[in-house]
């Protein structure tokens, strides 16, 4: 009994409230994390001067959004350009646009594997492997006298159906109405003519005329966006943008590519050579020769056959030829007629000569 009743008041033995002691301090290799964080932050704060360091792995960092902007920028506009017509001019071409950046694909009669390997391009002997590359751009730089012929043997079916397809020939209604004739509906069409070469760019393209005619670019923004990114690449090596329609540009060439032309191959059947008293309009016109005759004669037959306005051009040329002709040889005649019927004034004097 005395048991259970000792066990019974100590069982409702009213409890005495427990001090608690502050913990011992534990060692730092001991320290439960829950209690390292409690001591944290518990702990007084204490402001500290901001010195520009970063704490944290997880701190904002800092964005330099301009050139990450600028970069995208850049990237969107590179392009896929396949080049049909990897001659002369189409490699004067691509070695800038792959110092821009852009990707390279190459097709051509003759085997250029070599020369486009060098500028990171990617050779084609079958046209067909090309347009199953899926270019953005197809860039028409073949001869004006053969673009028809490569234009028509190009698998356009396996192209993506809205492919935009930019030409380069140095006549433009020719090219404006072949490509809107070959071409499905879908294609976009930028006729463009870069009024210089590897010789008169030798020394870059700042401030050379470069013409284009947006003839058929669809009303969308990718498209559109397109059709700038590559009118970009001129524009950034300092061209001379000039928007205008292919008709406006064909009348100017006859008077100005077609004349210079002519001119250039009339002199060189002249075989003009240097002498030790040229003069700088003798020396101009030894460039001229120069630089037309280091073109094809098939560019030259092309600028003749299709543009309509280079017979009217040749027959105005003949007409002032004949012009100055027929002033040289109508003053010879009238000094002739004044010697013949008038007498000469400088005629020597036989009245005092003996007989």
């Amino acid at each position: 009994m005395l048991s259970s009743s000792t066990s019974s008041l100590r069982l409702h033995q009213p409890t005495r409230p427990h001090r608690r002691h502050p913990p011992a301090p534990a060692s730092p290799q001991l320290a439960s994390p829950a209690a390292a964080a409690s001591r944290r932050w518990a702990a007084p704060l204490r402001a500290r001067p901001h010195r520009g360091v970063i704490r944290a792995l997880d701190a904002a960092q800092p964005f330099d959004y301009e050139s990450r902007a600028a970069g995208l920028l850049e990237e969107r506009q590179r392009l896929k350009i396949a080049i049909v017509g990897f001659g002369n001019f189409g490699q004067f071409l691509a070695r800038t646009f792959a110092r821009q950046g852009h990707t390279l694909l190459a097709h051509s009669r003759s085997d250029h594997s070599a020369l486009a390997a060098t500028l990171g391009a990617s050779f084609f002997t079958d046209p067909h492997d090309l347009c199953e590359c899926h270019p953005d751009v197809v860039l028409l730089a073949t001869s004006i006298l053969s673009a028809e012929a490569v234009l028509r043997s190009l698998p356009v079916h396996r192209l993506r159906r809205n492919t935009l397809f930019v030409d380069v020939l140095s006549v433009k209604e020719f090219p404006k109405n072949l490509l809107l004739s070959s071409l499905p509906a879908d294609f976009d069409v930028i006729c463009t003519h870069p009024m210089f070469g590897p010789e008169s760019a030798r020394d870059g393209w700042d401030g050379l005329p470069f013409v284009f005619d947006k003839v058929r670019v669809g009303d969308c923004p990718a498209r559109r966006a397109r059709a700038e990114a590559f009118l970009n690449i001129f524009e950034r090596e300092g061209c001379r943008m000039v928007e205008m329609s292919c008709a406006e540009h064909d009348a100017h060439a006859a008077e100005t590519q077609f004349l210079t032309h002519t001119v250039g191959r009339m002199l060189a059947t002249l075989e003009l050579r240097s002498t030790p008293i040229n003069t700088k309009g003798y020396e101009t016109l030894l460039r001229l020769v120069d630089n037309t005759c280091s073109d094809s004669f098939d560019l030259y037959n092309g600028l003749f056959m299709y543009n309509k306005n280079s017979t009217e051009l040749l027959n105005r040329l003949e007409w002032a030829m004949d012009s100055v002709k027929k002033r040289l040889f109508d003053g010879l005649h009238d000094v002739l007629r004044k010697q013949l019927f008038e007498g000469s004034p400088h005629s020597p004097d036989t009245s005092n000569v003996r007989k």
